[in-house]
């Protein structure tokens, strides 16, 4: 097995004959001179996905994570760079197994590869290391910033939360759910969504939008943060799945339970925010997007998060989201 027949047999073809990739058979790619939405997200063994998960679902989250970024952004998705450094002892099998799954999200979400590297650790038992450089086309109002809300704007969420943490919890075996809670809380941490849909749909309408792979309370902070705001989450409003609900009931402190489940990481659902003024357009936008999206809050005075029962006290929030550089 040699790096060049890898690149020829089983990336090239990933490329789908795009225009400027030329088949991976040049030293750079060619893009037309347009306005451009990038973005890049790392994929590390052991720290986003478990070392034994198979790799053409990782392949696929690598896809999806990235492209969640683009979906809080409002844009159309074209193609991206991937760059692989695989274990010492890779085998070839093992590699054209990750290029099926590329291959099957590739065409779901009608996206090519044009270029990239691949290469392999020295260091016996190093991680498989994954990066993806992705993107896509801004919207016709702009790409949705971070920045950009005002005083009193809504703060809305798409999907549910603090599922792809339970099902990490589950793959783990740290609690013991129903099959079906089980299957579905697995899927979401192992093939989330990117709402690429409802991006679209709200661009325009949305003042600011970030995508919830850190945690609920951690992007909204960075949210909030990019606006000189603070972001005040009603618990009770934040949207449970059928297995997050089961999970909260069993727990012992319900509130202590809501909060952990906005700190969970990898939902990869859009939160953003929007003036009061345009909720029935919101509501037609998730509805054209065929998305769930939930009102949650608002922006305030202030700085930081608040996290509140139904009563409108704080919440005590143990973990506010994921950091990479906290042990």
């Amino acid at each position: 097995m040699s790096e060049f027949d890898i690149i020829r047999d089983v990336f090239a073809p990933l490329t789908k004959d795009a225009p400027g990739a030329f088949n991976l058979a040049d030293d750079a790619a060619l893009l037309e001179a347009r306005d451009l939405v990038v973005t890049k997200d790392l994929l590390v063994a052991g720290v986003h996905f478990l070392a034994k998960d198979p790799l053409d679902l990782v392949a696929r989250k690598l896809i999806r994570a990235n492209l969640s970024d683009l979906a809080a952004k409002g844009a159309k998705p074209i193609g991206y760079f991937l760059g692989c450094v695989w274990p010492q002892n890779v085998k070839r099998a093992s590699i054209e197994l990750f290029a099926r799954g590329l291959a099957e999200d590739q065409e779901h979400f009608r996206i090519a590869l044009y270029g990239g590297d691949t290469t392999m650790h020295t260091a016996k038992a190093a991680p498989l290391t994954l990066s993806a450089t992705f993107f896509g086309a801004p919207p016709k109002q702009g790409m949705t910033a971070r920045s950009g809300a005002s005083l009193g704007d809504d703060l809305y969420v798409s999907g549910t939360i603090g599922d792809a943490g339970l099902g990490l919890m589950a793959l783990r075996k740290e609690f013991k759910f129903t099959t079906v809670d089980k299957a579905s809380l697995s899927g979401r941490y192992h093939l989330p969504e990117p709402r690429l849909t409802l991006g679209a749909a709200i661009a325009g309408l949305a003042t600011a939008a970030i995508d919830v792979s850190d945690g609920l309370i951690a992007d909204a902070g960075h949210l909030a943060r990019a606006n000189g705001l603070r972001a005040e989450i009603d618990a009770v409003a934040t949207p449970r799945s059928q297995g997050a609900a089961y999970w909260v009931a069993a727990q012992q402190n319900r509130w202590k339970a809501l909060a952990s489940l906005a700190g969970f990481g990898d939902d990869y659902e859009i939160l953003f925010a929007a003036p009061p003024a345009m909720r029935r357009s919101v509501v037609m936008a998730a509805k054209a997007s065929r998305t769930e999206v939930s009102r949650i809050g608002s922006l305030t005075r202030g700085d930081g998060v608040l996290f509140l029962d139904e009563s409108g006290a704080p919440i005590l929030v143990p973990e506010t989201g994921y950091d990479h550089f906290r042990k």
